[in-house]
């Protein structure tokens, strides 16, 4: 299990719980806001306090103060022990929320199946017919639509989200994704955090980021297809 870091509480990130944040190290996109790029890349190493144990450790002594737990990376499904973690961290009694970009359905299935993940938040990057090549150079979109509807189908809780960037996201994309995700629980259009991203010289171009009056027009394109759209 590549750890590549532990935030020891959060308020925001499991919604309506306190919740630690587990960092799995590697993602197999090339997003270029990605604002963790040292796990984007693989290459941020699991603390010394996490190793031999630490991590389980540290969420038994934290039992009376955590609601739940959180993965996220980098993609955590690329990780091979992603379900006897999840498997390990059920059996003490907190829920789990998985953040993941889609991209291996079969391994979201088989999390679901078991019952190991309460709540799964999916990222949609762009339209999934256009992640190519910035996003992934070559990249079949039937494996996003699987997740999609697996989700929708058989998740606890969930929510999609996308991080809007120019020209990634337009008018036309969040329509395109709002249909495609139509009658969803929620959908989340969030801002571009511009520190630290895996990619600085896609940002030497002021138009990228996008202003809030123009997510607001993205809202109400996208809230007649879903039950709730937040801008975040």
């Amino acid at each position: 299990m590549d750890i590549g870091g532990l935030q020891k509480s959060s308020l925001i990130d499991y919604p309506g719980k306190v919740s630690c944040v587990l960092f799995l190290s590697g993602c197999n996109f090339d997003c270029p806001y990605c604002h963790n790029p040292d796990l984007a890349r693989g290459c941020a190493h699991c603390p010394a306090s996490l190793q031999n144990g630490g991590l389980f450790s540290f969420l038994e002594k934290r039992r009376h103060f955590l609601d739940g737990v959180v993965i996220s990376g980098g993609e955590p499904t690329l990780q091979g022990d992603l379900i006897p973690l999840c498997r390990r961290i059920k059996e003490m009694g907190y829920p789990v929320k998985l953040d993941t970009n889609g991209s291996r359905p079969k391994v979201l299935a088989s999390l679901l199946e078991e019952g190991l993940v309460d709540y799964l938040a999916m990222d949609i990057k762009t339209d999934p017919f256009c992640y190519a090549p910035t996003i992934r150079k070559h990249f079949d979109p039937s494996a996003l639509l699987t997740s999609i509807r697996l989700i929708m189908e058989q998740a606890p809780d969930y929510e999609f989200r996308t991080t809007c960037v120019s020209p990634l996201v337009d008018e036309g994309v969040v329509d395109t994704i709002a249909r495609l995700i139509c009658g969803a629980d929620l959908y989340a259009l969030q801002h571009f955090q511009g520190r630290c991203v895996l990619h600085p010289e896609y940002f030497q171009e002021s138009h990228r980021r996008i202003d809030e009056e123009t997510l607001e027009r993205f809202r109400d394109i996208a809230a007649p297809y879903v039950r709730r759209c937040i801008v975040r």
